[in-house]
């Protein structure tokens, strides 16, 4: 019976009152098709049927059963199955998309739980959920066409999913069976569970799924207490990286009811748009790790709740202000602002004196900070229009920050924007800031709002009633729903600079920016790696030159921040850059490479006409494993009775890698010099590997100070087995 609704106040009568049957569409449905379950309607049935045709035929048609009536568990999962198919169609039509958190974990569970029944009880292959997707389009596009316009995006996204988790499926099936069913435990433990969760991917209600149908029973309080422990290790992490290192306070309901039974009304907060004001206030609670108390002392730390305050509290994606809050005798700070039903909580350390309920307070905002995130704030919106106008209308927000650093705005879209369209978004967004647009913002009937022509509002989202409504330019470049801080016009943003373009999730693209100084000293640190890239660009003869530029180049644009667009032109300019500089040095080892193997073979047909067996040499030829084919090649020709050592470094003098190879004639391997052990005793000394054929073999070491001690090796070598043969 609805008939109420709760809210700082009270419970409040509803203007409508009524009753909910739980008649749903498929209830109805079953009615007026004659149907006992609701999975024997039409609408069901069509996925069913589809789904019979892609198990193995042992696993069997649908029969409807329940229960004691189902022991394999067939029929469960061919309804589970069905259900989920549908659902998760509907959801990613809708423009979820599965994550680790919120409704996009409530997906992702979803689709676990659906492809687990497909794998373990229907024994089919993966990838069913995506399979099925057709069918339920064909089933409900007459009644609902965005299915059918979404349904590459819906399967790209339902494949990559299940491809995912398939692997780790197997994985965690296999330790459940093997670490808790096998092992005889009649519970499984939460911190078993909390592995499968954690390490394995595996949802907690599908481990209690799966515990139940192995008549096991799951510690859901230990798995719990897991769960307590990763959150307040999380919680410490994000209180370390506030620097205050102090627990987070915050209220749930026990604690708002509290204030609510106090008679403390909400917290007024109409001041916070203002700017450059000292508002003064009251203090109606206080709150600490204890609970709330009467008064706190110097050095506390504590939460206050006011009558009124000029302080925004974090919402919408952007930062909470900072700044003090001065009592009668004391000074507050404030190191963040949150709300919590109204109530909004001003958390901090008393620096000095003392704090008491119903005692008087000045609220000084920090706004040199809030006069940095305001820009950004306003830039988020700017670029939503921007993202909108080069990508079109498929792009949604899937959420964004704002604080006094740079913006982030996430985004749905499928792939990462190219070069062009970078360039497009940033300098449509330097227009709006150019071209001094106003910034005005009204509040109004969220039913009047929602009529306003391109209005933008976040998915899934609710809204107050009225709402603010925002709006950027005479023409309107954005209008959206928004409770956030702005700047009056665009000219005061300064500037702006994409600075980065990454993914976050399936189908969600991640986009930063900045504004102010940080974007005018961006801008011209832009200028100056331009500059130093067109400066090695015109590097010609010096190979070693033109290699170290481009290497200490690409780390200093890495490591710089200036806009994504430029760093993506100028990595590819110093790719080109370094491909210029091997082909230069590839040119000049085949020079090298002739000098070296027309002086080789005058060496070695000497040698050989002197009646020698054994030539070591030292070849410049760098570490280059085609050129020393080129040169046993050649001797083979010129010498084919001598047994041939080279030795190479990669840089002359360099100390650094060096190469060996060797050729041995077949005529002195029957005799048991192999060209193999040969490369190995050599490389030995300097702990380098190598190997081959008896007639052939090559070999390096990463490091050799001295490379005549790999000679002495070689020849030490290539003494003893002369003396073995002679012997």
């Amino acid at each position: 019976f609805i008939q109420f609704n709760r809210d700082v106040n009270g419970l409040a009568p509803l203007p409508k009152k009524h009753i909910d049957t739980g008649m749903g569409l498929e209830r109805l449905v079953s009615i007026l098709q004659d149907k006992y379950s609701n999975y024997d309607i039409d609408g069901f049935q069509n996925i069913i049927k589809a789904t019979e045709a892609m198990v193995p035929d042992d696993i069997g048609p649908y029969e409807g059963k329940l229960g004691e009536d189902d022991p394999s568990l067939r029929d469960t999962a061919y309804r589970v199955i069905a259900d989920h198919a549908r659902t998760l169609t509907f959801s990613l039509a809708d423009g979820c998309v599965p994550s680790n958190e919120g409704r996009g974990y409530v997906l992702r569970r979803i689709l676990r739980r659906g492809a687990r029944y497909a794998s373990q009880i229907l024994k089919a292959e993966p990838g069913l959920l995506t399979a099925l997707v057709p069918t339920v389009v064909a089933t409900y596009e007459s009644a609902y066409p965005e299915v059918r316009e979404k349904i590459d995006d819906i399967q790209e996204i339902m494949k990559e999913e299940e491809d995912s988790f398939a692997s780790m499926l197997d994985r965690g099936i296999k330790h459940f069976e093997s670490t808790i069913v096998e092992a005889g435990v009649k519970e499984v433990s939460g911190k078993e569970a909390f592995f499968l969760y954690d390490s394995l991917g595996f949802p907690f209600d599908l481990t209690t799924l799966m515990a139940s149908e192995a008549g096991l029973t799951i510690d859901s309080e230990g798995f719990e207490v897991e769960m307590e422990t990763q959150r307040q290790r999380s919680r410490d992490a994000r209180n370390a990286s506030r620097g205050n290192g102090n627990v987070r306070l915050e209220f749930i309901a026990e604690q708002t009811s509290y204030l609510s039974s106090k008679s403390i009304p909400a917290t007024d907060d109409a001041e916070k748009f203002d700017t450059d004001v000292v508002a003064e206030s009251e203090i109606m609670a206080i709150f600490t790790e204890d609970g709330f108390v009467d008064d706190i002392e110097e050095g506390a730390y504590a939460g206050l709740v006011l009558r009124s305050t000029s302080f925004y509290a974090e919402a919408g994606g952007q930062d909470p202000d900072y700044g003090m809050i001065e009592t009668n005798d004391g000074i507050f700070k404030v190191e963040d602002v949150q709300t919590y039903g109204g109530y909004i909580l001003h958390t901090g350390r008393l620096l000095e004196g003392s704090a008491k309920i119903n005692g008087s307070v000045k609220c000084k905002v920090d706004y040199e900070r809030r006069n940095k995130i305001a820009p950004n704030h306003t830039m988020t919106h700017v670029l939503n229009a921007g993202l909108r106008k080069v990508l079109g209308d498929s792009v949604e927000q899937r959420g964004s920050l704002c604080n006094e650093e740079k913006l982030r705005f996430d985004f749905s879209h499928k792939k990462a924007l190219s070069l062009e369209e970078l360039s497009e978004v940033e300098m449509f967004v330097r227009r709006v800031v150019d071209m001094s647009e106003p910034v005005n913002d009204v509040v109004m009937p969220l039913a009047d709002a929602q009529k306003i022509d391109g209005v933008q509002a976040v998915f899934g989202e609710v809204y107050p009633d009225p709402v603010r409504v925002v709006s950027v330019g005479e023409k309107t470049v954005s209008v959206e729903f928004c409770g956030g801080t702005h700047i009056s016009n665009t000219l005061e943003a300064g500037a702006f600079v994409l600075i980065e373009e990454t993914a976050v999730a399936k189908g969600v693209r991640r986009i930063s920016g900045i504004t102010g100084m940080a974007a005018i000293d961006a801008i011209m640190l832009g200028v100056k790696m331009d500059e130093k890239v067109s400066k090695a660009e015109s590097l010609d003869n010096d190979v070693s030159e033109i290699e170290e530029a481009a290497i200490n180049l690409r780390k200093d644009l890495d490591e710089a921040v200036i806009s994504a667009a430029l760093k993506v032109e100028l990595r590819g300019r110093l790719e080109k850059l370094q491909k210029k500089a091997v082909e230069k040095k590839k040119a000049q080892l085949a020079k090298r490479v002739d000098i070296v193997l027309s002086e080789l073979k005058e060496k070695v047909m000497k040698a050989s006409a002197e009646g020698e067996k054994i030539v070591i040499e030292s070849v410049d030829i760098g570490a280059d494993g085609k050129a020393s084919n080129r040169i046993v090649d050649a001797i083979k020709k010129v010498a084919p009775d001598v047994a041939f050592m080279g030795i190479s470094e990669e840089d002359v003098g360099s100390g650094g890698k060096v190469l060996c190879f060797a050729l041995v004639p077949e005529a002195l391997t029957k005799e048991g010099y192999s060209a193999s052990d040969w490369i190995k005793a050599t490389l030995e000394v300097c702990g380098g590997r190598g190997g081959g054929r008896p007639t052939n073999a090559q070999g390096q070491a990463p490091a050799c100070e001295d490379i005549s001690i790999l000679e002495e090796a070689a020849r030490k070598f290539a003494e003893d087995k002369a003396a073995a043969v002679v012997e």
